[in-house]
This record gives structure tokens, sequence and C-alpha cells, in this order.
């Protein structure tokens, strides 16, 4: 079933954006590839979440981003990794230091790409020897639809169906996109918009 797939290693950054983590989960969701994360990520993704929406006023910030962690962990119950401390030492020297636990998760899980917004903390020559590619979450994003358009359509289609509060129409889809710095996905999707 997985022998398809490649693996994700998504920071934290990406997925406390709620649009880029309901799109990330969505195309995994839907088979394109295999999403993983450490319970540092998801710590530092809770964090985030909850400063993000303490700065909108809401007064249950904490609750919604526990809520939020819970729900992508049970989604994917198999996204956790673990027991790579063994691994930090390969992963010395990097630009931001804090970044040496994604380094080591994403190897231990054998991923092909570490999705993250600090594509400058992760240098591509020191990757390339590790077989890891760093991506921003558009490029990902955009390069996953690319691999089968329909299939990812018809699943961003489904995602964006479940926007409730309030709905919400394939061009303010395509809108919310380029306003949250999804270009690449945005013209792709454009072409597509009237099946979205």
């Amino acid at each position: 079933m997985f022998a398809n797939r490649f693996t994700a290693f998504v920071d934290a950054c990406t997925l406390a954006s709620v649009l880029r983590r309901n799109l990330l989960l969505t195309l995994a969701e839907a088979e394109f590839f295999r999403v993983r994360w450490s319970g540092q990520v998801m710590d530092e993704t809770q964090g985030a979440i909850e400063k993000i929406l303490a700065g909108k006023g809401h007064s249950d910030a904490s609750q919604r981003a526990a809520t939020a962690r819970a729900n992508m962990e049970e989604a994917f119950e198999e996204a956790m990794v673990s027991d790579y401390d063994a691994l930090l030492c390969v992963c010395a020297g990097w630009p931001d230091p804090q970044d040496a636990h994604v380094v080591a998760a994403a190897l231990k899980t054998q991923a092909a790409t570490i999705v993250t917004e600090n594509i400058r903390h992760f240098p591509p020559d020191r990757l390339s020897g590790l077989n890891i590619e760093a991506k921003s979450a558009d490029a990902f994003i955009a390069d996953t639809i690319a691999l089968d358009t329909g299939r990812a359509v018809a699943a961003i289609r489904s995602m964006r169906g479940r926007f409730r509060k309030p709905e919400m129409t394939p061009d303010k889809l395509l809108l919310e996109m380029e306003a949250a710095g999804l270009t690449e996905t945005v013209d792709i999707l454009r072409l597509y918009v009237q099946s979205l």
C-alpha cells in the first residue's frame, strides 16, 4: 500500500498555519505521501497555534490549540517519530541548532522531504548528503498536486466543503491561499477553479 508513496517530515512552522495544515493533511489523507512529525514538533505546533489564537483574542486559545494537536495526532496515529536522539550527533552544525531535531527525526523515518517555511535553516548542500530536501509548504503542495491533479483537486474540494464558518467558495479559497503565500499552489489550482 505504501510502496508508491514517499515520506514528508513536516515542521512546526508549517503546521501552525490553519490553511497550510489543512492542505497538507488533506493531501496526506488522500495518500499522496506519508506525513511524519515528532513530539517536539507537535509541542512547538501547539504553542504556535495557541499564540496565533490568543493574538486573535480567543480566551480559550490554550484549549483550542490542544484540541487541534489531539485531532492531528488521532487522525495520523502513525505520524509520530520517536527514538531519534542517537541521530542528533549527525545533525550538529546547522544554521539554527534548534532545527537539529527536525533533521534527526526526518532521518529516523527516512523522509525524502522536510516541509518547512524556514528553508534557509536547511542548506541544500548539507541535506543532499542525507538524501533529504527541504521545501516550503507552497512548493511541496504544488508539486504534490502536479502528481495527480484530478485526484488532488477532488481532495481539496472536499477540504473546502468542510469550511463552514464561514463557508468558502472556490474563489475565496484561492484568495486565502494567495494571502497565505501559497502562490505556486494557486497558480496550479486557478486552472481548476470550477472543479474546486
